[in-house]
């Protein structure tokens, strides 16, 4: 946590952004990290802490708004701990994230780097994401407001989002600006039915309370999969809720839940059940079409995925005859995209169901020059692999937030494919790599998409091609 400090700042000026999103000032040559500032601003910030000696603290009085500082749209705005940007002009918001992506490659990657263009924004910067997760709590975050407001609360049943640095309590939700209808409407009849019949929010600190997690996923296709989490089985409420929500939307063609009795939230390890319509949705990606399940794992921005994977495609420059592995390919997405392009595509993904989704999309679409093997990418991808699957024209890469393993980058360098493009969801784990990688390969083009508006996250493209 840091030394605990607790004093007024006075007119500090806010400078940038730093890693995380926070703000970034000086007070007396020293640098502080800011909550609640935008870069322009000048402000007074009540220090709170000291961590590796540099201050974290948060805007006590806005001394001076900077040009780029906007009124939220979203009345949960600095108290949810989502959408930490909204108060921040969305061409701002690129301008930063570009800064953010040439700053890590440069001080990182430490290798020669062509112009970094303009971060391509998204369109729709509200209601651009199409899978949710809320939680139920019988310990909703009160407010100062409602704190000093004197009210006395029926109960405290909340559904909505974990509060950052209060694991067990939840921001009870009113209206989230991130999901289209009839993400708001589902959460909030649900919530209303649910108090009326009595039902338990779950107490996770405790264990203990019966309605637990909604998972809200909707589609380009117009498709809407609702699944419900409950700590235990209960037939006979869970039959009456259930039937209430398929009879409140119509438009939900798959609703299914788990039962979940662990201590954690995660629902890789469960089986879904189906209660009605199908046990997937459909979602159409350009030209594919993507099976989605429960569990799959599907780009949660999908017209700023079509973006993404279309300047893969450019800079892939594929002319029908190229070998390709696709390595942490997770449902394929990315790799029957493409195939129709070049003459194979071989993906690797560690996670089984990922590649059983994968399989299905293939057949869905008709791809007959596709493979894909489960395993981690650092134990699949090897000189046998290669043996077996030709050496790659191209390889295409999307690792995790933790980047590729250095075993990765090292078959990599003995593979020597003329060509790498590079995804990557977090520009400093990629800039490591590309320090390694940069030994035989030179970086030819770079391009950050933003996936996500009004957060300090950035997608960033980058074409490697080998040195002669």
């Amino acid at each position: 946590m840091g030394k605990k400090i607790k004093k007024i700042l006075s007119d500090v000026e806010i400078t940038g952004i730093a890693d995380k999103g926070k703000a970034v000032g000086r007070h007396e040559g020293k640098v502080i990290f800011v909550e609640g500032a935008v870069p322009g601003d000048i402000v007074d910030v009540l220090a709170l802490r000291k961590k590796k000696g540099v201050m974290q603290g948060e805007v006590d009085y806005l001394v001076q708004p900077s040009k780029d500082r906007v009124e939220p749209v979203c009345q949960h705005f600095g108290v949810c701990g989502g959408c930490k940007w909204q108060h921040l002009d969305y061409a701002a918001q690129l301008h930063h994230k570009r800064l953010r992506v040439e700053d890590v490659l440069t001080r990182i990657g430490k290798i020669p780097l062509p112009e970094i263009p303009a971060a391509l924004g998204a369109d729709e910067t509200e209601y651009y994401r199409n899978k949710m997760e809320f939680s139920f709590s019988n310990k909703k975050w009160m407010t100062q407001e409602e704190i000093d407001s004197g009210k006395v609360f029926r109960h405290r049943n909340a559904v909505g989002f974990h509060r950052p640095g209060a694991f067990d309590k939840i921001v009870d939700i009113e209206q989230c600006h991130l999901q289209a209808d009839p993400s708001n409407a589902i959460r909030n009849t649900i919530r209303a039915f649910a108090i009326k019949k009595r039902y338990t929010f779950f107490d996770i600190k405790e264990q203990q309370g019966w309605l637990r997690q909604l998972f809200v996923r909707t589609a380009s296709t117009g498709e809407v999969m609702v699944i419900m989490s409950f700590f235990y089985e209960d037939e006979k409420n869970r039959v009456i809720l259930m039937d209430f929500i398929k009879e409140c939307f119509s438009q939900i063609t798959s609703l299914m839940y788990f039962i979940n009795d662990k201590k954690n939230d995660s629902i890789f390890d469960l089986t879904p059940h189906l209660y009605h319509g199908q046990d997937f949705i459909y979602e159409q990606l350009g030209h594919v079409k993507f099976k989605v399940g429960p569990k799959s794992f599907f780009q949660t921005n999908t017209a700023q995925a079509l973006k993404l994977y279309n300047i893969v495609v450019d800079f892939a420059d594929l002319k029908g005859d190229e070998n390709v592995y696709d390595l942490y390919t997770g449902l394929g997405s990315i790799a029957c995209f493409i195939a129709n392009k070049c003459k194979q595509v071989t993906g690797i993904e560690e996670n089984e169901a990922a590649v059983a989704d994968a399989g299905e999309n293939a057949k869905l679409n008709e791809l007959e020059n596709v493979t894909f093997y489960a395993g981690d990418v650092k134990d699949v991808l090897n000189e046998k692999f290669a043996a077996k699957h030709g050496k790659p024209d191209l390889v295409i890469t999307d690792p995790p937030r933790a980047g590729m393993h250095q075993h990765v980058v090292e078959t990599l360098l003995a593979l020597s494919a003329p060509k790498i493009v590079y995804v990557s969801c977090n520009p400093a784990t990629q800039a490591r790599d590309l320090q390694l990688l940069g030994e035989q390969y030179t970086v030819e083009k770079i391009q950050p998409v933003d996936m996500f508006p009004h957060t300090h996250h950035i997608e960033n493209i980058i074409l490697l091609k080998k040195n002669q």
